[in-house]
Formats: structure tokens, sequence, C-alpha cells
């Protein structure tokens, strides 16, 4: 068990297949889900004789991610052989880059909402950005399935342009390791670099860990955790071996350093191989590419850079006059931050759209199982509902019922159905005769309005409200009801 003693530093690789037609050194098509080898070549087959050629759009994004990130460029930029023998690298190296990446330094940002949701009321470092160390491009392996007796090698993904986003081993918790993928992801997936879909391999870690007794200032031994296959099993893998490093430094065991796997199964870890450094891999330039200028790509670049979440947020926060906590929530995703802002651009209440989104859509969605993506409801349509509730023509109740028709005809406009459901705006005079009315039967809470109680108000609203069966705005019957107590 982890103790006060004990320090703990995690350093995380990320691997990210990025969004590109093709495969990083020749012309076969990358997609998802296809019939095992058929999207093959002799080059990502490592047949003799093939030669590799660059494939400038992955250069480009990773770049861009760099960029994002804060990362440096060298001038000059180039790529070696990592040389290794595995089933799944048939040409036994990988075309890789070592002592000149496309990006050095830089940092990822720890975003609030991306620590787990039980850590995010005790976040022990808020704003902290985590260094990285590099960023390089290199080509996927092959995709190896294990059956009980024998495994199957799958083509199709070998050669698929790879990014590798190494941290340094600033991490201090399996949390912040949670909010460190979980805030990478949504740049990446904001900026258009990947998808980043750990289901689908598209984004993939291995962990760096090392514990070390509290008055000790250089690093423990470090173990590298293979085998993570989703952000759960990052924090889960993290807790155990921490634990277990702990148990065995308190036993008076030395660690060894090493390469252990995640049984997610039985939740522990299991010693894979020990560890190879980087003289093990031989790295030497690659005779076949040629080093590559960066200074027209950097330009290049520099023109497409998106709006990150946290600039989104600060825009939000200060265009919608909406609340930091509403604008985190909205940014979290790009297609959702899209959605509001569809729905917000042209109405009187943007805040009010945020509440309507956050509290009603998502709701919704949540509980069809639908992504953002996939809503009917136009995001023009929600703006437009909620200006009817906001100019008094139907109640917040009413426009629930609207909504809730419009999940199932998303053709129809807000004000068409409304006006069908027969929501006509209340009359004045009636709704006036009802405020009296209430007045005159609640003595009670009428008196502790009259000494500075406006939430006793409530109780009165809420039967103007069933007098004038849910037709009243309830905000013009609270302004009309505190004026005519308090004269």
């Amino acid at each position: 068990m982890a103790t006060p003693d004990y320090i703990t530093s995690i350093g995380l690789e990320v691997h990210v297949q990025l969004k590109t037609r093709s495969k990083m050194f020749c012309g076969c098509a990358v997609r998802f889900g296809e019939p095992p080898n058929t999207l093959t070549c002799p080059t990502c087959l490592g047949l003799p004789g093939a030669l590799p050629k660059l494939n400038l759009g992955a250069i480009e994004r990773t770049i861009l991610t760099g960029q994002l990130l804060g990362c440096t460029t060298p001038e000059i930029v180039k790529w070696d052989r990592k040389n290794y023998f595995y089933p799944d690298m048939p040409k036994n190296y990988q075309i890789s880059q070592f002592d000149l990446p496309l990006c050095l330094g830089g940092s990822v940002p720890l975003y609030e909402l991306a620590y787990p949701k039980d850590a995010q009321k005790d976040i022990a470092a808020p704003g902290k950005k985590v260094t990285l160390t590099r960023i390089h491009l290199e080509e996927d392996v092959a995709k190896s399935t294990h059956h009980s007796t024998y495994t199957t090698i799958d083509f199709n993904r070998a050669g698929t342009p790879l990014m590798e986003i190494v941290s340094e081993p600033e991490i201090d918790s399996p949390e912040e390791a949670v909010a460190y993928l979980n805030s990478l992801r949504q740049i990446l997936v904001y900026s258009g670099v990947s998808d980043a879909d750990m289901e689908k391999g598209q984004m993939r870690c291995d962990v760096n860990i090392s514990v070390r007794p509290s008055h000790q200032s250089e690093l423990g031994t470090k173990i590298e955790l293979k085998n993570l296959n989703s952000v759960s099993a990052v924090r889960r893998s993290l807790h155990y071996e921490i634990g277990r490093q702990i148990d065995e430094l308190e036993a008076g065991r030395s660690l060894t350093q090493a390469t252990w796997r995640w049984n997610d199964e039985i939740g522990r870890t299991e010693l894979m191989r020990t560890k190879e450094d980087a003289h093990d891999y031989r790295y030497f330039p690659d005779p076949d590419l040629l080093p590559v200028r960066t200074t027209e790509l950097l330009g290049r670049v520099r023109e497409q850079l998106p709006e990150l979440p946290h600039e989104k947020i600060e825009r939000f926060e200060r265009e919608y006059a909406i609340t930091h906590y509403d604008a985190s929530v909205l940014a979290s995703e790009q297609a959702l931050a899209d959605y509001y802002e569809t729905a917000a651009k042209d109405s009187a209440a943007p805040k009010k759209v945020a509440n309507w989104v956050i509290n009603n859509l998502l709701a919704e969605l949540n509980e069809r199982g639908m992504a953002i993506d996939a809503c009917p409801v136009p995001a023009a349509n929600v703006g437009a509902l909620v200006d009817l509730v906001e100019s008094g023509q139907i109640s917040n109740n009413q426009a629930k019922e609207v909504f809730a028709h419009l999940f199932e005809h998303p053709g129809e406009t807000p004000a068409a159905v409304a006006k069908a459901k027969g929501f006509e705006p209340a009359d004045t005079g009636e709704i006036e005769a009802f405020i009296d009315q209430v007045i005159a039967a609640h003595p009670g809470p009428v008196e502790e309005v009259r000494e500075g109680n406006d939430k006793a108000a409530n109780f009165l609203v809420g039967q103007v409200m069933k007098l004038s069966k849910g037709k009243a705005n309830p905000r013009e019957v609270t302004g009309t009801i505190l004026a005519r107590i308090r004269g």
C-alpha cells in the first residue's frame, strides 16, 4: 500500500495513430475494420527490395501537434532504424526517429474535467502542466491476436503513421495520469490529428513508474507497464503497481528495471522481460530516407492552428457570459462545443442555452445512449426553443414537452410544435388575477417575503403556476409578486 513515506513518479509514452488516408511509408490505405491482410503491399510487409516513401501529411500533423503543445521543431529532422525482431515487424527493424525527432519539449495541460469524476473535487495541483520530452514519428507494427494455442497477425495496421508522445516523469498519481491521457486525447481530437479511439487501438499507452523514499532525491528504479487498453486500466494498474513496489522496498528487496504487463482479468502486473536500453536497439540513420528541412512545413502548419479546449473555455466565458464550469463542460468535446455555439450564436439568452444543453439535451442523449453527433434536434432549434421560454410565449415545462416532441420529429420547428400543442401565451389579466388570489390566500408566505425572505416567494409562484396550468412565465410572476407585496 502507498504511504506518505514514498514519492511516486510516473511518465507516459503515448502512441497515437494519425488521421491520414495512407500509411507512413507506402500508399496503402489506412482504414479500420477491413478483412485481415487486405491493406498491404511489399513495403509494409517488409519484403526485400521494397523502398519507403515519406508521408508529408503525417509529418505536418505531427508538427501541428507539437505547435499546439508548445514544442520546438529542429530545422533538420531525420529517420532512423530501430532494430529488433518481433513477429509483427518482419523486416527486423522499425523506421522511427532517435536524436533528431520532429518535436522537442512542450507540455500537456491537465484540464479539471479530465480527472476521474471522483477526484475532481480534490485536485492536488490545479492548473498543472506535464512537461514533454519529445514527440517523434514512426510506423506502427502489425496487430497480433493471441489465441489459446496459436497467434494470428494482421498487417493492415503495419505502417500506419504512429506518433509517440513521451512525457517527463512529472505525473504524481494515477489520477493525474488519467487527466493527462484525457486532456491529450481532447487536444488531438480538437485538432483533427487523430480520432484517438483506444478501443480501436488508435491511442495506446505504456507507463513508466518508479517509487522512492521521500528523503531520496534521485528517481527510483523504473518499471514499464504494457498491455494497457483503456484509461481506466491505466489507473487500476498504477494503483496496484505503486503498492507492489512499495511492498517490495518495505520488505528490504531491491527493484530491477524491467517490463511488466497488466493482467486486467486478475487485476495484477506480471513480469514480461528485463528492459532494453537505447543501445540495445542499435539505432542508425535510415539509408533509404533523406533528412527533412522543416522551415517551410512549420510555416504552413502555423496557419492551421485550431482553437484549443482551454482557449475555447476562456472565449465562451467572455462572449457568452457563462460560468467556467459550464464552459468547461461544453468545451470538453469539439462536437458538443460546436453544437452549443450554433445554438447560442443567434439566441438572446446564451447562458440559458448553455443550461438547456447541459441539463436537458445531454441528459436525453445519455438516456438514449446517443453521442452529440447523432442528436436529431438541430442546434438552432434548441436556441429557438430557449428564446420562446425567455420571451414568455411558453413555460419551461411546456418547453420540455416541445423538446421531447422535437426528438421524435426533428424536421419541425419549436414555434410550430408549440402552436400545434396549443401553448399560447397566458392572458395577462388572468395571470394578474391569479397572483391576487394567491397573495390573499396565503398570508404566511406573504409576510415572510415582506420581512425579506425572497425564497418564500417560490411557494407563491408555484401556486400561480398551478392555477395557470403552467402557462404563466415564472420569472415574470416572481417579479410581480415581489413588487405587489413590497409595494
